[in-house]
């Protein structure tokens, strides 16, 4: 569903996985899109929706928290509110995958579990599938039930990178 006309400001950031686009309103955090998804950014977020890179103070806050994140301080993360447009089910989901702690992992089935709907995995997968902030809203951590990575809008490079970033950064605090 697409978001309502409001203003949303822009801001990209570099990382050790290429830019990464952040997409705010007045009320939060919308979106974080990897290279790989520029496209569906411009379809949800089309260029009238922005309103430029105007120093929106949800914006500097996601800023600040990626950047302390590809540092590899994994517990840094300041109140950012998330404005987000999904279903009552969908921000059930993605409430649920911020409960994942970084370098740890959940299968879809378990995460439905959690959710509260055992038998709707695929549904689930579904869910993740259109969350539009990867790393804070961590989609990256959901897994197939044979442990095996699946599907990641960024790509599968992009999630095995941050599985294994968040993995190191905690044996190294270990």
């Amino acid at each position: 569903m697409p978001p309502s006309a409001t203003a949303f400001n822009y801001s990209r950031i570099q990382s050790p996985v290429g830019a990464v686009h952040l997409l705010a309103s007045k009320d939060g955090l919308s979106a974080i899109y990897f290279d790989k998804q520029i496209e569906a950014m411009e379809r949800r977020f089309p260029p009238a929706l922005r309103g430029g890179f105007d120093r929106n103070p949800w914006l500097l806050r996601s800023e600040a928290f990626l950047h302390c994140y590809f540092a590899g301080d994994l517990d840094f993360l300041p109140e950012i509110p998330l404005d987000l447009q999904g279903t009552p089910f969908q921000l059930a989901i993605w409430k649920e995958l911020q409960n994942i702690p970084p370098a740890e992992t959940l299968s879809y089935g378990e995460i439905a579990r959690r959710a509260g709907s055992p038998k709707a995995s695929r549904a689930v997968g579904a869910a993740i599938g259109r969350n539009p902030v990867s790393i804070l809203v961590p989609c990256h951590r959901a897994i197939g039930s044979t442990g095996k990575l699946t599907g990641f809008a960024g790509g599968l490079d992009v999630k095995r990178f941050l599985l294994d970033h968040e993995t190191r950064c905690r044996s190294q605090a270990a």
